[in-house]
């Protein structure tokens, strides 16, 4: 099993609200190296669910992948704010994911607490600039994680 965190903003998707449907489409990816990552995605891998762009960005619960990657259907969507007019049913450089809700924590684990963990230093979410909306943790940072819930 491989670990993952993904961010998204609370008012699209937010982990009360994936824990109510208690699974979701992971759509709108629109970076490369991002898009990759959920690429290299498989049914079962877990990952942490980042709320961001928000009052209080920070780890908010764990997902796990239901379903791998397939083209992203929002791509060819006119009316979605994901469109891409460059997409089409034969060629699609979009890809979706399906995610369900494993875990809400009892509080939000913030960005500025997590940068100063030392145990964290090297996770990508933490550097500086570090900006993608899905990257790889790897097992020592996660166990790290979940210390501090």
């Amino acid at each position: 099993m491989a670990y993952w965190l993904m961010k998204s903003e609370p008012d699209e998707l937010s982990i009360e609200g994936l824990q109510a449907l208690g699974q979701a489409r992971w759509d709108g990816v629109r970076n490369y190296q991002a898009r990759n990552f959920l690429r290299a995605m498989a049914e079962g891998d877990e990952f942490f669910f980042y709320h961001s762009s928000c009052p209080e960005p920070g780890i908010a619960g764990i997902g796990r992948i239901v379903k791998g990657a397939y083209p992203d259907p929002t791509a060819l969507e006119p009316e979605s704010v994901y469109f891409d007019p460059k997409s089409s049913a034969e060629k699609n450089a979009w890809s979706a994911i399906d995610v369900a809700h494993v875990q809400t924590f009892g509080r939000v684990l913030r960005l500025d607490y997590l940068k100063q963990q030392a145990a964290l230093a090297d996770m990508p979410l933490v550097q500086k600039g570090s900006r993608l909306s899905v990257m790889p943790v790897n097992a020592e940072q996660w166990a790290a994680v979940l210390t501090l819930r």
